[in-house]
C-alpha cells in the first residue's frame, strides 16, 4: 500500500501500552488476578488468564472489559461497586508496571528524532496514574509531559475506552488541530479503529508484539484501517524522515 501524503502533518498521537513500551504482558499478568476475583464475585465463567485477556482485550481498559463481561451475562452492577473494582485493578497494575518497565534506547532515540519535527502527544485508554508510572519507569517524562497525555479513563466527562473515538476527538480539540494534521500510532486493532473513526491517518506498530503473533497482528491492524504497519520505532522515524512535513510550532 502506498503511504499517504504527510505534508500537512504537525502532530503524532501515540498510543501508550504496547506501543511506547512493552507493558501488555506484565499489565495483563497483574490484571488477571483482579479480573478473576471480579468474575468470581459475579459468578462469571470463562478463561480469565493473563494470556487470554491479552489476546482478546488488548486496546481496552479494565472498565470496558468488566462491563463487557457483565453485559454478556445480562448482569447489572452498582456504579459504586464497579468503580471499586476499577480502582483496585488500576492500583495493582500501576504498581507492577512501575516496578518492571525500563527505558528502551530505541524508543527514546526515535522519539527524540521525531520530536524535532512533530509535536508528540499520548492518546490512551489507560488511566493517567498508570501512564505516569509507565512514563517515569520508561524514561519518557521529558518527551511526553503530563500536559500532552490524554486518557479515555480520566480526560473525558464520561470514562470510555477505545474503539470509541471520543478520546482522539478530544485530543484533537485540546491540541487545536484538525484530523488531517495528525498521524496516530497504534498497536491494536481496537486502537486503530478509534483513531480512524476520528478521521486520523493511522500507522500500526508491532515492535512489542510477540514475534509469533506479528503476522496476524499486522493483518488485523491493516483490516482495521492502518495505512501501513511498521516493525520498529527506528523504521518509523526513517519512514517519516522520507516525507516532506510541516515543521511543528
Amino acid at each position: 500500500m502506498d503511504k499517504p501524503d504527510l505534508t500537512r502533518i504537525t502532530t503524532l498521537l501515540l498510543d501508550a501500552d504496547g506501543t511506547l513500551f512493552p507493558s501488555e504482558e506484565p499489565a495483563f499478568g497483574a490484571s488477571a488476578a483482579v479480573t478473576q476475583a471480579f468474575a468470581d464475585r459475579f459468578g462469571l465463567t470463562g478463561d480469565f488468564s493473563a494470556e487470554h485477556l491479552r489476546r482478546t482485550t488488548t486496546g481496552k481498559n479494565f472498565r470496558t472489559t468488566a462491563q463487557d463481561l457483565l453485559s454478556r451475562r445480562g448482569i447489572s452492577v452498582d456504579s459504586a461497586e464497579l468503580e471499586m473494582w476499577v480502582a483496585r485493578e488500576k492500583e495493582e497494575v500501576t504498581s507492577h508496571l512501575g516496578e518492571v518497565l525500563l527505558p528502551h534506547p530505541g524508543v527514546l532515540a526515535a522519539l527524540r528524532t521525531l520530536n524535532r519535527r512533530y509535536r508528540l502527544a499520548v492518546v490512551s485508554s489507560s488511566a493517567l496514574t498508570r501512564l505516569a508510572a509507565c512514563f517515569t519507569a520508561s524514561g519518557l517524562d521529558h518527551l511526553l509531559p503530563p500536559a500532552d497525555r490524554f486518557s479515555a479513563e480520566d480526560s473525558l466527562p464520561v470514562p470510555t475506552s477505545k474503539p470509541d473515538p471520543a478520546i482522539y476527538q478530544s485530543a484533537l480539540a485540546r491540541l487545536g488541530i484538525e484530523p488531517q494534521q495528525a498521524v496516530a500510532l497504534e498497536d491494536s486493532a481496537t486502537g486503530v479503529e478509534s483513531a480512524v473513526s476520528a478521521g486520523i491517518t493511522t500507522v500500526g506498530m508491532v515492535q512489542f508484539v510477540p514475534p509469533g503473533e506479528r503476522g496476524d497482528r499486522t493483518a488485523q491492524l491493516e483490516q482495521a484501517g492502518a495505512v501501513w504497519v511498521t516493525e520498529s520505532w527506528d523504521r518509523l522515524a526513517r519512514d517519516l524522515a522520507d516525507s516532506t512535513v510541516v515543521v511543528r510550532t
